[in-house]
């Protein structure tokens, strides 16, 4: 893990402005998995299982890589890392995802 991206993990009432890390910028690819973004939600996917086809291309259109996959179908979502924008709900043809707002 880059010096950067620790000190941006610490962020504290007493860091300076100049210890932050850059907004709107990607300090490495794939870096998803680090970082519990669930926590951020207030509208959540619901997994319709009767209505999945099991296509999976729900899977490859989440940027956080929240749809887990088990033997070739997938399960529900990995809520530490769904942060419930719909492009999943978007990404699937057959409605076996719906949007709910988090209570």
């Amino acid at each position: 893990m880059s010096e950067k991206r620790t000190k941006a993990m610490e962020v504290n009432p007493k860091c300076s402005w100049q210890e932050l890390t850059l907004g709107l910028t990607m300090e490495d690819a794939g870096n998803s998995r680090e970082f519990q973004t669930g926590l951020w939600s207030t509208i959540k996917p619901v997994f319709l299982k009767e209505k999945c086809k099991q296509c999976l291309l729900c899977v490859p259109a989440c940027p956080d890589s929240a749809i887990p996959v088990k033997d070739y179908k997938r399960e529900d979502f990995d809520w530490e890392h769904c942060k419930g924008c719909g492009i999943c709900k978007q990404a699937c043809p057959f409605g076996a995802i719906t949007m709910e707002v988090e209570q």
